[in-house]
């Protein structure tokens, strides 16, 4: 069978995943800083418990926290297999409990962000972070092997 998908060079792979996971870890962060800093903790408790969130409280402060604290791992390329299981996690819970019962367009309150995201930070546990990354200075891995096609 003849493959016709454009194969880049490692080193674009890597450029990519750096942009990308920069990119997708400053939404994480201005979504955990929105519920640090909108009306704090406590308001975002209760409009999860508006919601229907179970454990509201304790919601609120892991999706803050993960949203931050894992969405700056995500920037840095640190950590990267439990921050992303982290974030999927929080945007698991998000589709299950807020975003489903809406359909799939934001617009709407759907889940489309929310499962964007949380692929995103799937993919980047399994795949991993790329060469520009914290986690590949501090293990000093070698560069991921590319899969034959």
């Amino acid at each position: 069978m003849r493959r016709f998908a454009v194969k880049l060079p490692p080193i674009a792979q890597d450029v990519v995943l750096l942009i990308a996971r920069i990119g997708v870890g400053i939404v994480f962060v201005a979504h955990g800083w929105q519920k640090f800093q909108t009306n704090g903790l406590d308001a975002t408790a209760q409009a999860f418990q508006g919601m229907g969130v179970p454990s509201p409280t304790i919601s609120a402060y892991y999706a803050a926290g993960a949203e931050l604290i894992a969405g700056t791992a995500l920037i840095l390329g640190v950590l990267t297999p439990i921050a992303g299981v982290l974030l999927a996690l929080d945007m698991f819970g998000a589709f299950l409990f807020v975003h489903a019962p809406n359909g799939i367009f934001a617009s709407d309150g759907g889940w489309e962000l929310v499962g964007a995201l949380g692929l995103f930070a799937l993919v980047v546990a399994v795949v991993g972070p790329g060469r520009f990354s914290l986690d590949r200075l501090i293990i000093r891995a070698p560069a991921r092997e590319t899969v034959a096609a």
